[in-house]
């Protein structure tokens, strides 16, 4: 697995959702003995956990489409190189706090399409049904007529979406015999308890894409790249407070901070300003400090960090601070978004 895993990421090297591999190295006090070990870059939470927090409610629109966008970009390139991941699941799309995307990680599974080595490919929940069948068989002792390809991960990333939407793990769901006679009813049905949250056409556009990447005939499911030109990706979301607690960045916002008294008073606002600097100085040099007197954002404090570690130091060290007889509220802000100087207006 190692050699493999090492080869895969080596020629996937550079693209910006597959995790980098820095270098390897050999480690002599294990347990059994050395061991080689992949050096890869530090990565923050994954889909895993972040279904953990959202769990029943389902994930926003906002970090479905992220995640949706970001791992079929990385799925884009990985099959078009001829690769196919084999063991995409939540656990394995992570976040990075440096660069603000999820990216794919863990290709210990990982092949080269028409060259598959191990017969026991996916993980249950996410396996797709050819690769189910092949698993049985192979069981049996026999050879599975049809071949595994790269439309075994877009059956996978259409389970994961689907319970990020639902905010339900579906394992029990895809294995019973209601699903194999007609998914596209639960689906449907799954839709129809959500979509009183969800304004409609999105959820339709999210529900059709779902849908393309999980039929069971692989030949009718729909690439990386078809996926990418879904309707669903050009409608603008915005983040929920909770998705910017969540996922870290470089950048913090502080919430419940200034009153419009402080702000109108130019040297009680230049006071303040000052003290809110010297306070976030103590997590980590501060690269800028904007605090709108305007809407969108007025009164929000934005701070922007070198990195995501200072930032999230400073997250958790000034959530709950009283500042001025007010508690204050740390949230991070997407790093893109405020360097267009664009300050979402409903976060809540």
């Amino acid at each position: 697995g190692f050699r493999k895993e090492r080869a895969a990421l080596e020629q996937l090297r550079g693209h910006r959702n597959i995790v980098t591999l820095y270098g390897v190295f050999t480690n002599h006090y294990s347990a059994n003995g050395p061991s080689r070990c992949l050096l890869l870059e530090l990565l923050d939470i994954s889909v895993s956990e972040l279904l953990l927090h959202s769990s029943n409610q389902g994930c926003s629109m906002w970090m479905i489409q992220h995640c949706a966008r970001d791992v079929l970009e990385a799925l884009a390139f990985l099959h078009h190189k001829g690769y196919v991941h084999a063991d995409l699941k939540p656990r394995n799309i992570l976040w990075s706090a440096e660069e603000e995307c999820f990216k794919l990680i863990d290709f210990g599974l990982s092949f080269k399409e028409g060259n598959q080595d191990v017969k026991y490919i996916q993980t249950d929940g996410y396996r797709a049904p050819e690769a189910e069948l092949q698993n049985c068989l192979a069981q049996a002792g026999l050879q599975s007529e049809t071949e595994c390809t790269s439309a075994v991960d877009l059956w996978s990333l259409g389970i994961v979406l689907l319970e990020m939407f639902s905010g339900m793990k579906l394992k029990h769901t895809v294995q019973s015999q209601e699903w194999k006679t007609n998914s596209s009813a639960i689906i449907d049905r799954i839709f129809a308890s959500e979509g009183v949250v969800n304004s409609a056409i999105p959820a339709y556009h999210l529900r059709d894409l779902i849908k393309s990447m999980l039929h069971c005939d692989q030949g009718k499911r729909a690439s990386a790249e078809k996926a990418l030109c879904s309707p669903f990706f050009s409608i603008p979301f915005a983040p929920h407070i909770e998705d910017l607690v969540m996922l870290p960045t470089p950048v913090l916002r502080l919430l419940n901070i200034l009153s419009d008294a402080s702000l109108q008073c130019e040297e009680e606002y230049e006071d303040i300003l000052e003290d809110i600097r010297e306070e976030c100085q103590k997590y980590g040099p501060v690269i800028s400090l904007l605090i709108p007197k305007e809407n969108p954002g007025k009164g929000q404090v934005f701070v922007e960090y070198a990195n995501a570690g200072d930032s999230k130091a400073a997250q958790k060290m000034l959530t709950g601070k009283i500042f001025d007889g007010k508690f204050v509220v740390a949230t991070f802000y997407p790093l893109s978004a405020y360097k267009r100087g664009y300050l979402y207006q409903n976060l809540l």
